[in-house]
């Protein structure tokens, strides 16, 4: 009889362990390190398709002793993309945060706020004029640990403001 159990238990233990495997997620290199993305109109997931159109991928969870918040507001008229470091309970805990920007053209402009709460950095976007109206902005934000370890914590779309 315990035997039986044994075999039930080994077996749905063994059952549970191969669906946990098949549900998770991959993340690609590219997704955790800074400047290592592609360029729009490889094919690549997240950079593009080969018409040029701007996607996000999903991004990394910081740890909780690590965990901090930037924001990345609303393109302005004028193109320009505010980013704001805003702190949090592991701001003590992060070296240094980069950004990315892939304009709707294709361009890529990078640029690096302070960890400071309330520094901010403007990065230049497209201003959606003629035959880009419409199309977005990418925005990818990476943060590096004391630890050396880093993480893309934002992965957004800015559209040009129609009103």
């Amino acid at each position: 009889m315990q035997f039986r159990i044994t075999v039930i238990v080994i077996v749905l233990l063994c059952g549970a362990i191969a669906i946990a495997g098949c549900t998770g997620t991959q993340t690609s290199p590219a997704a955790t390190t800074p400047g290592s993305g592609t360029t729009p109109g490889s094919g690549t997931p997240g950079s593009g398709s080969p018409m040029g159109t701007l996607t996000t991928v999903p991004t990394d969870v910081l740890p909780s002793q690590n965990i901090v918040q930037v924001d990345v507001l609303e393109k302005d008229y004028l193109g320009i993309i505010p980013v704001i470091f805003q702190g949090g309970l592991g701001m003590n805990s992060i070296k240094k945060v980069d950004i990315k920007l892939t304009r709707a053209d294709g361009t890529t402009d990078t640029a690096t706020v302070g960890t400071k709460k309330g520094d901010e950095v403007d990065l230049q976007g497209t201003r959606g004029t003629g035959s880009e109206r419409g199309q977005a902005d990418r925005v990818e934000v990476w943060v590096t640990t004391n630890e050396v370890q880093t993480y893309k914590i934002v992965d957004v779309l800015r559209e040009y403001r129609s009103r």
